[in-house]
């Protein structure tokens, strides 16, 4: 996430102007009332709460809506403008009631329930974890991605996602909350050592989470993504084949009855060399099942964000 205001961003080592501070200050403490409100509340007003914002940010923020109304006609050109436009609602909505979950998450009732991990997706990730190599867990942010990797926390995966810290470090400690409430550890992708965590997270066969479906400001290769090329992050690629560790892909899925279950498809990697070709080819492979998975659930997307843009402060 770029910082709020577009300017300097204390990751890179600056320090905030006056008029970032108090205007990422506001923010903080809009997001902290609105937390501290929430948390009291029951899930289920959470989730109607949370998709009446998503509706107001939809009528409100123009520029967030026409980004996301280019990326449908871009993938999914057969729709016409009125389906455009009511996926794009329905993809405000719904990331809306998932933010309703997620601070309910922070509350002391706890949020919803882990999701039903599918028997297929089980026996994936145990076939690749008995490998010993650790493994590379590839995902997007697909529906309720923080409650994916809770999920598979229960499940018995021993999970340590990779992540940026955000551009405030006050929300940086709330997503470690959010995370450490469901045993997901964190590696910062910023702070030192994170390297060698990612080393000894794999050599201990543990699972490496990273998103790899938004454009980001780190070493990209250009891949097919939903249909159209798109600077895609390497490293999850050029990760696995250094150590030889399998890659799954895993996202939430539709289930029997609608219902939302976490599933998991492994990449074949054997056939590559842990060269530039190499990894520009499992990239490709990996973003070809997260398309796969994101065309089976659109609205649950983020169509707003530019993904086919040049990467900026990300």
């Amino acid at each position: 996430m770029a910082s709020a205001t577009g300017g300097r961003d204390l990751r890179s080592g600056d320090t905030w102007t006056a008029s970032q501070r108090a205007k990422n200050d506001l923010l903080w403490a809009l997001a902290a009332l609105g937390i501290a409100a929430g948390r009291r509340l029951p899930l289920g007003t959470l989730r109607l709460l949370g998709r009446g914002l998503g509706a107001v940010a939809h009528a409100l923020a123009g520029s967030a809506r026409r980004t996301a109304l280019e990326n449908v006609a871009l993938v999914l050109p057969a729709l016409d403008v009125h389906a455009r436009r009511a996926l794009v609602r329905r993809c405000f909505a719904t990331l809306g009631e998932i933010l309703g979950e997620t601070i309910a998450a922070l509350g002391s009732a706890g949020g919803p329930p882990p999701l039903a991990l599918t028997p297929e997706a089980t026996a994936v990730l145990d076939l690749a974890r008995s490998e010993g190599r650790g493994v590379i867990f590839a995902s997007a942010h697909l529906g309720p991605w923080e409650r994916v990797a809770a999920s598979l926390c229960a499940a018995g995966v021993p999970l340590v996602t990779l992540a940026r810290e955000s551009y405030d470090p006050r929300f940086s400690r709330i997503y470690e909350r959010l995370r450490g409430a469901g045993g997901v550890r964190v590696i910062w992708r910023g702070t030192p050592g994170a390297t060698a965590r990612i080393v000894r997270t794999l050599r201990s066969g543990e699972v490496l989470g990273l998103p790899m479906d938004l454009r980001a400001r780190v070493a990209s290769v250009g891949a097919p993504f939903l249909g159209h090329e798109a600077l895609t992050a390497v490293g999850p690629a050029r990760i696995a084949l250094r150590a030889q560790a399998p890659v799954v892909v895993g996202t939430v899925a539709p289930g029997e009855g609608g219902a939302l279950v976490v599933s998991a498809t492994r990449i074949p990697a054997n056939d590559l060399l842990a060269d530039p070709a190499g990894a520009r080819e499992l990239t490709a492979r990996i973003n070809d099942e997260l398309s796969r998975r994101i065309l089976a659930l659109p609205h649950a997307w983020v169509w707003m964000h530019p993904r086919w843009a040049a990467p900026t402060g990300v």
